[in-house]
């Protein structure tokens, strides 16, 4: 089967054709902007025709379009999100290769939902920013593309790679830096919020097993448990070996209660301060002062788990590698900093 892998070199790309060159009977060819792409060609600003005629060329079975951005305004997310899968599309319809499309979705396309619920796949999407707009579009132009095509919906990747700007990076970085420096109280902010965080090679075996299945529509790929971020913080302090006090900018209002310290410390030292969502950068800030955060950054308020039942139905897969074994990849990637 030779599969065409659009945005090998990113966070998920790269995971994704790792998993694709462990099957033998996979010929890979990726297709990106970077110099070690198989084919330079980026979406954003390539034409269809031109698109057209390189599928003519290689002629794939499968076609898994990892690519995209996080990050920029509006028009830059809409670029890189919305049109350049509008171009994928449009190239594939052209095409005589009559490959099946594998298109990386989100869970930010669903937007915030109610606490203690999951959500499947015919929940209505209300995204709650950007990302999730431009992302919910490029999932619209798939659906309606008349393709053989199905969108995972991927929920919170984490694990081995996580970008150091993502809450849980950041989180990480933080706690590398507090290590460094001997500080034994960390305090962050950002932390009550709750997601579903899946590691992101149970996403490449979601997309290995979704190119050779016949599946179409929209697939939830989660762990299908939501998580506290300030519970992924103690996590994390575990496997790092932290034996300093984490607490909570924004927790309880009387900083004595339990869970307001999630590991508490009798020795005096400094302490580092640090914002795990989206800090405020107010004017009248000043140094020294706790910063406040803002929501977790995707949009989708303070609770988000996935039901990922028809993932198990239809591509008969399910998430085996847990939370703490991710977190501890992520922690060494940070721990190498030091």
């Amino acid at each position: 089967m030779r599969v065409l892998l659009i945005g090998a070199n990113g966070y998920l790309g790269r995971f994704v054709a790792d998993r694709l060159l462990a099957d033998p009977a996979v010929q890979l060819t990726a297709l990106g902007r970077g110099d070690d792409a198989d084919v330079r060609f980026d979406l954003a600003t390539g034409s269809p025709g031109a698109l057209t005629r390189f599928l003519d060329a290689v002629h794939p079975g499968v076609v898994v379009n990892c690519a995209g951005t996080t990050r920029g305004g509006a028009r830059e997310l809409t670029r890189h999100n919305t049109v350049a899968v509008a171009t994928v599309c449009e190239a594939l319809r052209r095409s005589g290769c009559g490959a099946r499309l594998v298109q990386i979705g989100c869970g930010s396309e669903y937007g915030p939902s109610q606490p203690g619920s999951s959500t499947a796949e015919d929940a209505v999407p209300r995204p709650g920013g950007p990302y999730g707009v431009s992302k919910l579009a490029a999932t619209e132009l798939v659906l309606g593309s008349g393709l053989d095509a199905v969108v995972l919906r991927v929920f919170s990747p984490v694990g081995p790679g996580t970008p150091a700007g993502s809450p849980l990076g950041r989180l990480a970085e933080a706690m590398r830096r507090a290590m460094q420096s001997g500080d034994a109280e960390l305090k962050l902010g950002g932390l009550g919020a709750q997601r579903d965080f899946v590691d992101v090679r149970d996403v490449a075996r979601a997309v290995h097993a979704a190119s050779l299945s016949a599946a179409q529509g929209v697939i939830n790929i989660g762990s299908g448990r939501a998580v506290r971020l300030r519970d992924a913080a103690g996590i994390l302090a575990r496997v790092a070996g932290y034996g300093g006090a984490l607490n909570e900018l924004d927790g309880p209002p009387h900083s004595h209660a339990p869970h307001a310290a999630l590991h508490a410390t009798s020795h005096p030292a400094p302490t580092l301060r640090a914002t795990i969502g989206h800090p405020r950068q107010d004017s009248d800030h000043h140094p020294g002062t706790a910063p406040v955060a803002f929501p977790y950054p995707d949009g989708c308020g303070s609770w988000q788990q996935a039901d990922v039942r028809t993932a198990r139905d239809r591509l008969g897969w399910r998430p085996r590698i847990n939370l703490e074994e991710s977190l501890a990849d992520i922690w060494m990637e940070a721990a190498c900093r030091i």
